[in-house]
């Protein structure tokens, strides 16, 4: 029987919860008297609305696909559509997740990873693993999809809900970064395979960075987070009143069928992503 409790981490005053029952997300992150994320008890219905709090990984596609439809070679596959009209996010934020070992705490550094066998409705056999390791300092994230038998194209990424006031009264955050490119957005809400020059916000938006995400969420002077990743793709959305998301990942949305990273038995998908918070804003 899988363990679905809630692993807490913790390094000083910094502290994450992750939840491999509820698509091993970070259900908090807590920098001293800060809450970063949106959790839970932010929102009415968390079992409902399973793409609306914490932090989830992405896997194995990340974003939208075009009608849930996908070619592997000359074959075609069909996802279930679940962000009319198509399949978002991935198989994972719907998964129960197993840990891979004990959490681990050892030089002032807590670690713990979990793993997830694919299963329909993805087509493929294959098997994902989520490492989370956090200091006083930072928090690094690595994932991880490996084919167990047919190739298949595959992404992964992280979709972070970070609160836009970490009090009342707070000063809202800010979104410093500057992309290599904006992906022209079609009325159905997929890049048109055109880019253009980055435009201002509301964003709801694949921005390109060929180096490596490189974004810093600053809330005034009082607490700053950059977030770095060796992906070369994050969406950028801040429609809603109360949170910003910022999310790496390996392809733009839709990327199953514009820009396939193909995972085979001998060659896995593997991204990282790491948060680094300043308490004073100052980078």
């Amino acid at each position: 029987m899988l363990d679905l409790a809630p692993v807490l981490l913790s390094a000083g005053d910094v502290a994450v919860t992750v939840l491999p029952g509820a698509g091993c997300r970070l259900g908090s992150l807590r920098v001293g008297a800060y809450e970063l994320l949106r959790t839970a008890d932010d929102i009415a219905d968390p079992a409902g609305d399973v793409f609306g709090y914490g932090s989830f990984p992405m896997v194995p596609w990340a974003g939208r696909v075009d009608h849930g439809l996908f070619n592997n070679g000359p074959v075609r596959h069909r996802l279930p559509v679940d962000l009319t009209p198509h399949a978002a996010h991935g198989t994972g934020v719907r998964s129960r997740w197993r840990g891979a070992a004990a959490p681990e705490v050892a030089d002032g550094r807590a670690s713990a990873a979990f793993v997830l066998d694919l299963a329909e409705p993805w087509p493929y056999p294959g098997r994902v693993a989520q490492l989370f390791e956090l200091t006083p300092e930072e928090l690094r994230l690595t994932l991880s999809v490996e084919a167990l038998r047919d190739s298949f194209p595959a992404q992964a990424g992280w979709h972070p809900w970070f609160r836009k006031w970490l009090r009342d009264g707070g000063p809202q955050a800010s979104l410093d970064f500057a992309p290599a490119w904006q992906e022209e957005r079609g009325t159905d809400h997929l890049p048109t395979g055109q880019r253009v020059d980055p435009e201002p916000g509301p964003w709801d938006d694949c921005f390109a960075f060929p180096d490596g995400v490189d974004a810093t969420v600053r809330w005034g002077g009082e607490l700053s987070l950059r977030i770095t990743s060796d992906c070369a793709w994050a969406v950028v959305f801040d429609e809603q009143a109360d949170a910003l998301c910022v999310e790496p990942q390996s392809g733009p949305p839709n990327g199953l069928n514009t820009a396939p990273h193909l995972v085979t038995p001998i060659e896995p998908l593997e991204v990282t992503t790491t948060w680094r918070w300043r308490r004073d804003g100052n980078d």
